[in-house]
């Protein structure tokens, strides 16, 4: 292939070439960079599907043939330069007949062209370009072009509307699992997080998992009256049962939901202070939902939950998951009272050691 363009080199004033019935596929770039003065350039009967090479030097180029190749459309290179040739030669003929054209939203810049390029197309009326439906002849390229913009515009109106709609629906789905999952995918997170840093303790026996505390305590700081001054005398030092409480056990230096995680998966029950301070506090919730995730996912549905009512509350006060709780007769009500209180901390302390 003669890509520096030497067979026709020196050829300065060659004023016609006919490269007709060639089986040409490919014309090199500078096959006629030296052409200044041709006039006629015959390329039909070939197997040429666009115009590649340089063309924009020739001047005083009148009649170009491409007849019976395979263009589809002419690439932007090939109708920017036509159209520099036209703009200083307004005798520049080419004939594009017996070409398969297209015109569909691929060629649009393609039939664009046709209807505004000062280059003069022999025959134009008869040219036959294959759309989406059909074959037409075009007579009326103007029409054509109209035609085909509208529906360039409608399909490309609705792919952007199919894919903002696919986007969405994907967005709002995936929004919607997440949601769904939310306090799984949290519990995942942090139990990945624990079981890095913090190993379960080793026990003897491969049936009976061995724990750092007996209960974990959940309150809210509104309550820790209660807490510090009832439940720890009662449960600890009377009733030898090893609490875990977020003031006292948590290790320093890990974050909040980290510790609170931690605590529960070491604790072979969860005690819950439940009171309107409980339900008001955006981390007590925290760690009664990462309770039940742990009765679920880790202890294959136990219960490890025990409500204490620490005040009286309606039950339409109550959430609905808490209502669900307060159904699996996981709860004790505290009686403040003096003979109710021995029998509440007993009923509490076989509670907490049955498993």
């Amino acid at each position: 292939m003669d890509v520096n363009g030497e067979i026709f080199q020196n050829l300065y004033n060659v004023e016609s070439i006919n490269l007709s019935k060639n089986k040409i596929a490919n014309i090199p770039n500078l096959l006629f960079k030296e052409q200044h003065n041709l006039e006629r350039l015959d390329l039909s009967e070939n197997m040429i599907d666009d115009i590649n090479f340089k063309l924009s030097h020739m001047k005083k180029l009148m009649f170009l043939d491409l007849r019976n190749n395979r263009i589809s459309m002419l690439s932007k290179y090939a109708m920017n330069g036509f159209d520099s040739i036209a703009k200083m030669n307004t005798n520049l003929t080419i004939d594009l007949g017996g070409n398969n054209l297209i015109c569909n939203c691929d060629s649009l810049s393609f039939v664009k062209w046709i209807v505004d390029t000062p280059t003069y197309l022999h025959r134009q009326s008869e040219y036959k370009c294959k759309t989406s439906q059909n074959t037409i002849i075009l007579r009326n390229p103007k029409e054509v072009f109209k035609t085909i913009q509208k529906e360039c515009m409608s399909y490309g109106g609705l792919i952007i509307g199919l894919t903002i709609g696919v986007l969405m629906f994907i967005f709002i789905l995936c929004g919607g699992i997440v949601y769904r999952y939310r306090w799984k995918l949290r519990y995942i997170y942090y139990m990945v997080k624990v079981k890095w840093y913090d190993p379960e303790p080793h026990s003897d026996n491969k049936d009976k998992r061995l724990y750092m505390y007996d209960a974990f305590v959940s309150y809210a700081n509104e309550d820790d009256t209660f807490v510090h001054n009832k439940l720890l005398n009662n449960l600890e030092k009377n009733g030898g049962i090893q609490l875990c409480l977020h003031r006292r056990n948590f290790l320093p230096g890990n974050d909040i939901a980290t510790n609170i995680t931690s605590a529960i998966h070491n604790s072979r029950k969860t005690i819950v202070i439940m009171s309107a301070n409980y339900l008001a506090s955006h981390w007590c919730m925290f760690e009664y939902n990462m309770a039940k995730m742990e009765s679920i996912y880790e202890r294959n549905c136990e219960n490890i939950l025990f409500l204490v009512f620490y005040k009286q509350m309606s039950a339409c006060d109550l959430p609905l998951k808490i209502l669900e709780q307060v159904h699996c007769q996981s709860y004790i009500e505290y009686p403040d009272d003096e003979y109710g209180d021995v029998v509440f901390w007993e009923q509490l302390i076989r509670a907490i050691k049955s498993y």
